[in-house]
């Protein structure tokens, strides 16, 4: 199985979305690439979001090959393109926190109009931003208000998101096991700050655990990226603290609305393949999806 699949969507701002304003944004329609085993029918699918690197996202890219070929389908959701944009690592005001979370719930619906998918069975993994996507997606009050009305979402797999937020009502989650995983030298975001928020979760009696692989730096699982790569001109936000405030996400240092130009806000982050990491990682998640999902 290799097509594409429509996905229709809208760009939320971030407060709208906070304030869960459902009659708000554009509407826009994405892409992905749907692909899987063949002559299979009704398989589980693993909705792969990419980050600020865009949809040529080598991360992506190799976790398609390798879910496939353990008998799970993916769809690669492209939520750039159709919004005219191919990358946002130099500027990330180009692409609000939260619009991946409403195109991923978006993707699973449209993925339950599929024939050969399993709409009761779908996982959300995503890298960087995407994994931002992929962890705060479990929140109940966006599922609530935003989430898939045809298909099931059984587990979030973000891989080194940025957890540097403070939302309201954060603790709350919906009731699928969440697995984050993180270099302990990523410096575009930070492993300590989702350390925390996983504890928290895990304290208030969540199923959420957090991998940590030691030496290994973001983007660990980008077969593209063999060699240390920094490019002075990506942004990272790893020093900030956001905080939702009556729908509004401001610097919780100054109070006063975020922006990609708070001094808080640097330059230069690294990233690198790391082969240990990636075989440790893919390990453990064929177990976790083998137990979620079951085996075909």
């Amino acid at each position: 199985m290799d097509e594409k699949l429509e996905v229709k969507s809208h760009t939320l701002a971030d407060e709208d979305f906070l304030r869960g304003n459902t009659t708000a944004g554009t509407p826009v329609t994405l892409s992905g690439k749907l692909s899987g085993p063949e002559g299979i029918n009704k398989l589980p699918v693993v909705v792969l979001l990419h980050g600020t690197d865009g949809p040529g996202s080598g991360a992506v890219w190799g976790w398609e090959r390798f879910l496939n070929s353990i008998g799970i389908a993916t769809l690669s959701l492209d939520s750039y393109t159709g919004r005219g944009l191919t990358q946002a690592s130099t500027d990330q005001s180009l692409f609000d926190q939260f619009s991946q979370i409403y195109d991923a719930y978006r993707a699973a619906d449209a993925l339950a109009d599929h024939p050969r998918i399993d709409a009761s069975r779908v996982a959300l993994m995503g890298f960087s931003r995407g994994g931002n996507a992929a962890l705060y997606s479990a929140m109940t009050r966006f599922q609530k208000t935003f989430g898939p009305s045809k298909a099931r979402i059984v587990a979030h797999l973000p891989f080194y998101p940025a957890c540097n937020f403070q939302l309201v009502d954060e603790l709350k989650v919906a009731d699928a096991p969440i697995r984050e995983f993180h270099g302990t030298d990523d410096d575009w975001t930070l492993a300590a700050t989702c350390r925390a928020y996983i504890d928290r979760l895990a304290a208030a009696g969540n199923d959420a655990t957090m991998t940590e692989y030691k030496g290994a730096l973001h983007a660990f699982d980008s077969p593209r990226n063999p060699a240390r790569f920094t490019d002075s001109d990506n942004q990272t936000s790893r020093n900030c603290m956001r905080r939702e405030e009556d729908g509004k996400l401001l610097n919780a240092a100054t109070g006063r609305p975020f922006s990609y130009s708070d001094a808080c806000v640097e330059f230069g982050p690294s990233s690198q393949y790391n082969d240990a990491a990636v075989t440790a990682a893919q390990a453990a998640v064929k177990a976790f999806l083998e137990e979620v999902f079951g085996r075909n």
